[in-house]
């Protein structure tokens, strides 16, 4: 069977990190590519779950889901904006300090 040749970049301690479990494993680099190719190749697909940082949306969804399932009873607008500038006095309050 024909071999053809494929470069990977890698960052120098990700590669050493990388080779030095790949021994431990008891196999090169190049046998551990050759396994995940197969894999990918087999399953035609990625073996293992990809995934990327969640939206806003899906960080907005978990927090009002949390909201939802909190004990904690819901602040009226007023309340909320209280807090708000309670909160910024507090601020301003540390910074007068450091001065």
């Amino acid at each position: 069977m024909a071999q053809s040749a494929v470069t990977v970049r890698l960052d120098s301690d990700m590669k050493s990190q990388f080779d030095a479990l790949c021994n431990q494993f008891g196999m090169s680099a190049n046998t551990a590519f050759n396994i995940f190719v197969k894999a990918v190749i087999r399953s035609r697909s990625i073996p293992f779950s990809i995934k990327g940082s969640p939206s806003a949306l899906d960080l907005f969804m978990q927090q009002r889901n949390a909201a939802e399932l909190s004990k904690e009873p819901e602040l009226t607008l007023d309340e909320i904006n209280e807090e708000i500038r309670a909160a910024r006095e507090e601020i301003r309050k540390k910074k007068s300090a450091k001065v």
